[in-house]
């Protein structure tokens, strides 16, 4: 474990979780990268409110479809929620709200640029949200091109964050176009993803939050949109470094197979590769807060003779420098050792094996709603109870709550489950959307 802390930027570390001996012709190599990140110092050196400097910038969308109007309680309620995520805007936060339809308008400042968040910007942003009223239809790349534009007006902000809410599907919009916004701006700013109701698509919304390295969940009630509106700004305001990357350098001949975030939620970031260097390449991980972080890295290696050890891959967190280079914040160290030791070889790590776990249950939720979906009771009930098994097994209690509410379990420990003949579909939209959401390994 390797430790590196400035002045002006939280302090992280590197821990890695692995059973390094493999036996003979053995190639694959997993180990759990656990990244934290404390005691940030930007806290005490923001800009003041009335110096137009920010470390911050954020954007709040606000679906105005016509939709919103059916209940009206809908619209209210997203009115609320924004004032109450406006209220918890730091002072010198640079900000905006877009109402979303199948156009983008940004309603505050409404001038193409950022407001800096002071009590007479705060109070005037809240007046201005009178203005959004439902109606037209739905076209969310729009949305997120409007937010991109703001942010790029400021681009001597580091940390830009968007927040989006919807109550639909993106249906005045080909999926073609919003596959070109998400690419567009992919990297420019990170956003959370909020469907309000039943009426939007789970899959729609985690491509979104999947792209922009943010967040996705429901709010079936609209009652509750304020309380998360401002979760997720306090959320955001915790932030103290952004566009920080997750670097793994491997040897020649060795192919990284996949590198997943596997804490708290789970998320591929496979595709996501840049290339660093020679054998490098980068994850991006999106902005950090004081937090902590587990990844999956499966490498596989050549294999060589028994009694040989080798360096699998070496893991650096790295921030990037005006001048193009990179800091590196935070390093560990993956290796491979060959033993004919079989109590050695066949050893699991416990973290990779909890969290293997943790992303089949994730796949078995969304395997099993899907085939419901399609008619196929025995195939989501199989699906289903695996679930349940893998919940129960790991003590992931948020999880195997929200799968009561779905299937009846007879016996936790076998999977063994029956459909339930009434569910609603906020419990099944519920259970899906917080389907990526892990526990870590019991200590």
């Amino acid at each position: 474990m390797a430790k590196l802390t400035k002045s002006n930027l939280p302090s992280f570390t590197v821990d890695i979780f692995q059973n390094a001996y493999l036996s003979e012709g053995a190639r694959e190599v997993n180990a759990i990268i656990q990244v934290t990140s404390t005691g940030g110092g930007t806290s005490g050196g923001r800009p003041p409110a009335d110096s137009g400097g920010s470390d911050a910038a954020v954007v709040i969308m606000v679906d105005c479809s016509g939709s919103m109007d059916y209940p009206s309680a809908k619209m209210r309620a997203a009115r609320e929620a924004t004032a109450a995520a406006i209220d918890t805007l730091r002072d010198g936060v640079a900000f905006a709200v877009v109402a979303g339809t199948h156009t983008a308008a940004d309603i505050y400042p409404g001038d193409g640029r950022l407001a800096v968040a002071t009590a007479t910007t705060r109070g005037a942003a809240k007046q201005a949200l009178r203005r959004l009223h439902p109606g037209g239809g739905t076209a969310i790349g729009t949305w997120l091109r409007k937010a991109d534009s703001l942010f790029l007006t400021r681009r001597d902000i580091p940390i830009r964050h968007g927040i989006l809410l919807t109550d639909g599907r993106n249906e005045h919009e080909q999926p073609e176009l919003l596959k070109a916004t998400l690419d567009a701006v992919s990297g420019h700013f990170t956003c959370d993803c909020r469907g309000v109701g039943t009426d939007w698509e789970v899959q729609e919304l985690r491509r979104i939050s999947a792209a922009l390295l943010g967040t996705v969940d429901i709010v079936a009630d609209p009652s509750g949109l304020e309380a998360d509106f401002r979760a997720m700004m306090e959320t955001a305001m915790a932030k103290e470094v952004a566009d920080v990357s997750l670097r793994v350098w491997t040897p020649q001949n060795a192919l990284v197979k996949f590198v997943k975030q596997v804490a708290p939620t789970v998320a591929d970031l496979t595709d996501r590769r840049t290339e660093a260097a020679p054998r490098a390449g980068d994850y991006p991980t999106g902005s950090w807060g004081d937090e902590s972080r587990d990844y999956h890295l499966c490498i596989e290696v050549p294999a060589t003779a028994l009694g040989n050890e080798m360096l699998a891959a070496r893991v650096s967190l790295v921030l990037p420098r005006p001048d193009g280079s990179a800091e590196v914040l935070s390093q560990g160290l993956v290796k491979a050792v060959w033993t004919d030791d079989l109590a050695a070889s066949t050893r699991i790590s416990p973290q990779v094996a909890h969290y293997t776990g943790q992303a089949e249950l994730a796949e078995s939720i969304q395997q099993g709603l899907e085939a419901h979906r399609s008619g196929d009771l025995d195939q989501a009930t199989a699906k289903l109870g695996k679930a349940v098994r893998l919940a129960h097994a790991s003590g992931n209690e948020d999880t195997f709550k929200l799968l009561q509410k779905v299937v009846d379990v007879v016996d936790p420990k076998e999977g063994t489950v029956r459909f339930r003949k009434h569910v609603s579909e906020a419990d099944e939209m519920t259970l899906e959307t917080r389907s990526t959401k892990t526990v870590r390994v019991k200590k």
